[in-house]
């Protein structure tokens, strides 16, 4: 494993948001396997929150869906920025997902976290501001 990645575990472990991960993935009946760049996946997760078919605590990804190798490199990236952002990810992503909200009415559009994790790689795709829309002619 490359040494970046053994930082990011590193600092994830020591964050607990890799141990609050593995206690969510577990909770919602998941199956743990290894998986690349240090990342733990928990395939087969049940539940209905959040509605995604893939969501990152740590360095843990917790799938409802078989992976792409696209959505492995969009997870990553988000275990990637819990190592940078440490204890203030949630609330700082919290954030970000109301202003995209209010900006655009869905959650990823204009959220900084899932821009820089790589809006495609996440299987989203990016929708104009309401203000845009409404400029628009019919």
């Amino acid at each position: 494993m490359q040494a970046r990645y053994r930082v990011r575990q590193l600092m994830n472990a020591g964050n607990l948001s890799t141990l609050a991960g593995l206690a969510i993935a577990k909770v919602l009946g998941a199956r743990l396997e290894r998986g690349p760049d240090g990342v733990v996946l928990a395939r087969g997760a049940g539940g209905r929150f959040p509605k995604a078919s893939a969501f990152t605590l740590g360095n843990v990804v917790i799938l409802r869906v078989d992976p792409t190798p696209e959505l492995l490199r969009h997870e990553s990236r988000h275990s990637t920025q819990w190592a940078w952002c440490v204890v203030l990810f949630l609330p700082l992503y919290l954030g970000a997902v109301l202003w995209s909200w209010v900006r655009t009415g869905d959650h990823w559009s204009r959220n900084v976290f899932e821009q820089r994790a790589g809006l495609a790689d996440g299987g989203y795709r990016e929708n104009p501001t309401r203000r845009e829309r409404r400029r628009r002619p019919t």
